[in-house]
């Protein structure tokens, strides 16, 4: 905490920014995309910190970092959503996935996590069916797998069981649960009904979730060190 908190302070002062001008959504602008997207391109920042040498060397904090660059693309696509831009963001935001369950990697595999996530984004796509039409029936479909997948890798991660745990994994795994709850109360906001206070619990669960899941990229360097160490 020491060592990476003061790394994030633009980080916070970005988030604080955004939450206090509050633009009104209904007037979307190029300023106003800057600002949705200031505290992710803090996020780089915050990685490039580490060194070039280091995302050079590790390709899961690259790929995070790859992965935040995509979710900014997608934030501004967002801004316009309602002059037909939401699946270019819906695009953006499922190779940021794609790139995340990378990250995390395959090790361990943990099929119990994943039966559990399984059921979980089942769960959630049966409810949103019903509402769904068009070509978003299907595109909502592979979202929700790709997101799944994603909380699944991340899940694996953190073996509380075995002790085998880190706080960067206990980071990636709240950050995954957090996005998934970000883009459920899209989901129901955008095709079901409208949510109370849903861009406030949008935007906190998803800069949350964005900065755990970028804390997670130091796990690599934290391994590094241990090696050398022993």
């Amino acid at each position: 905490v020491k060592s990476e908190g003061p790394k994030l302070v633009p980080f916070f002062k970005a988030t604080c920014v955004y939450f206090v001008l509050w633009l009104p959504t209904s007037s979307p602008s190029w300023f106003s995309a800057l600002i949705k997207c200031l505290p992710i391109f803090c996020l780089w920042v915050f990685l490039l910190a580490h060194g070039i040498n280091f995302l050079v060397s590790h390709r899961s904090a690259s790929r995070i970092l790859a992965g935040l660059i995509f979710s900014a693309v997608g934030d501004a696509f967002l801004i316009w959503q309602e002059q037909g831009y939401f699946i270019h963001g819906l695009l953006m935001f499922a190779i940021t996935h794609i790139l995340y369950s990378s990250a995390f990697g395959m090790k361990p595999l943990d099929l119990k996590a994943g039966l559990l996530m399984g059921i979980v984004s089942s769960s959630c796509y049966a409810f949103l069916y019903s509402y769904l039409s068009g070509p978003f029936t299907y595109l909502v479909a592979v979202y929700i797998a790709l997101i799944g997948f994603m909380g699944w890798r991340a899940v694996a991660g953190v073996q509380l069981c075995n002790d085998l745990w880190t706080w960067t994994k206990l980071s990636a795994c709240v950050g995954a649960m957090l996005f998934m709850v970000s883009d459920l109360t899209i989901a129901l906001n955008e095709f079901c009904f409208p949510v109370p206070y849903s861009r406030f619990i949008i935007m906190a669960t998803y800069y949350a979730a964005q900065m755990l899941i970028a804390l997670s990229a130091v796990e690599t360097r934290d391994e590094e060190d241990f090696r050398k160490r022993s």
